[in-house]
């Protein structure tokens, strides 16, 4: 009796008190949230597969999945960790981060004319897409001893960040460069930076824009922003002097480096506003990206049916342009409906960063939505020809093992944030 009383005890009851121990620790993650992020890689399975039908193994689409499986599993154990615990652990995660985008010079892998990946065991790592998520919880641990309320707080973040942001931008990886700065803006907004704060901070980049396209628009943009300094910083004439000055001074240096740049670099960034100028060469991606999403119509040609998708007219399609894809076999309807899931995926992270229990887990959150929503609108801009292409991959949609991983890890940490929140406001 003794024997079998014991061996209940051991055998039995443990293992399915541990399996409801698992569960019970998840039962208050936003379930929503995590069922939209599966839904979405399960769409981006579908896309991927129908560009390699001519492929005999369909080994793209096999590896979507079982990363997509791996990073489902990494966000869930992630989820029921305290994600509290990072705020020690900031300096360990930041120095990682920058070591390995330092890895990258010396032992990268050159591959499309950039230097960006890591190969071990015969699989290629991008740091640079783990180090969006390094920065995410550097940053907010840094506004949560501070918040961005002064200049000098702004300025200490912004220096911190920049090192990692450098090394990212001389790979090169304008796409992911461009990402880290969404990331770092929309978490100074949300870390009690004024707006207008925010807004001379982009100010340059959109005057040197401004002055090679539309000089009257660029006068306007120079005087707007000595007003916006003069409303927002101290010391009134001298801000408003400095803010007038640097814009200026950074469009005559726009023009400089634009023309340090090479012809197809410039072609690439200026393109898209006129493929046919280029049509077999840098316009050729854009061009067929739009005859494919135009023909499918509002309904869609049908999965696949889709011609340029199926001829494979489009070069990586299963990463860069798999919008267009879905736009050709799906139609408008189900391009609209993709939007939406992803309009219901950034409306579930808005309603776990407001009710956060805390700012760290609160700015995670906008960090994150940052990230998604950046990658969204450019990637459907640049498919459609409302964007430079700038490499920037469709969340969750898009191939690629790295940053499909880096998506479910901040997840992860997200859920963590909500598992954590008071349960009188775990109605939303």
């Amino acid at each position: 009796m003794l024997h079998n009383s014991l061996g209940k005890s051991w055998l039995g009851k443990p293992k399915r008190r541990l399996n409801f121990r698992f569960l019970k620790s998840l039962q208050d993650i936003d379930w929503f949230l995590m069922i939209l992020s599966i839904v979405l890689t399960l769409v981006g399975t579908v896309a991927i597969h129908s560009t390699e039908l001519d492929t005999p193994d369909y080994q793209t689409s096999f590896q979507h999945t079982l990363v997509g499986a791996i990073g489902l599993g990494l966000a869930l154990m992630i989820a029921r960790s305290n994600y509290q615990n990072l705020l020690n652990w900031k300096w360990v995660i930041y120095g990682i981060t920058n070591i390995s985008l330092l890895l990258v010079m010396f032992i990268g892998t050159t591959a499309l004319g950039a230097q960006r990946w890591i190969t071990i065991g015969g699989f290629n790592i991008q740091p640079s897409e783990f180090a969006k998520l390094g920065m995410i919880i550097t940053l907010a641990a840094l506004l949560e001893q501070k918040t961005a309320e002064n200049i000098p707080a702004i300025v200490k973040s912004l220096s911190i960040t920049a090192f990692p942001w450098l090394l990212v931008f001389i790979q090169p990886d304008l796409g992911t460069s461009l990402v880290f700065g969404a990331i770092i803006l929309a978490m100074l907004y949300w870390g009690n930076a004024k707006l207008g704060w925010v807004v001379l901070m982009v100010s340059p980049l959109v005057s040197a824009i401004l002055f090679g396209v539309y000089f009257p628009g660029w006068l306007v943009w120079v005087n707007l922003m000595g007003v916006v300094a003069w409303f927002t910083l101290p010391w009134r004439w001298i801000s408003s002097l400095l803010a007038t000055a640097i814009n200026v001074i950074c469009s005559e240096l726009g023009v400089i480096l634009w023309g340090l740049l090479k012809d197809y670099q410039r072609d690439r960034l200026i393109l898209f506003l006129a493929p046919e100028k280029d049509p077999l060469g840098g316009g050729y991606h854009l061009i067929q990206s739009r005859i494919a999403i135009g023909s499918g119509q509002l309904w869609g040609r049908g999965l696949y049916q889709g011609t340029q998708t199926q001829g494979s007219f489009i070069p990586e399609q299963h990463t860069d342009f798999i919008f267009s894809a879905i736009g050709e076999e799906f139609g408008f309807v189900g391009a609209v409906c993709l939007i939406v899931l992803f309009w219901l995926f950034c409306l579930r992270l808005v309603i776990v960063a407001s009710t956060a229990p805390d700012n760290f887990g609160s700015l995670i959150c906008i960090g994150t939505l940052a990230m998604i929503v950046f990658q969204l609108v450019v990637n459907l801009g640049m498919t459609i020809g409302l964007a430079p292409v700038t490499g920037i991959p469709l969340p969750w949609i898009s191939y690629g093992r790295s940053a499909l991983l880096t998506n479910f890890m901040a997840i992860g940490i997200v859920q963590s944030v909500a598992r954590q929140r008071p349960k009188k406001r775990s109605r939303y």
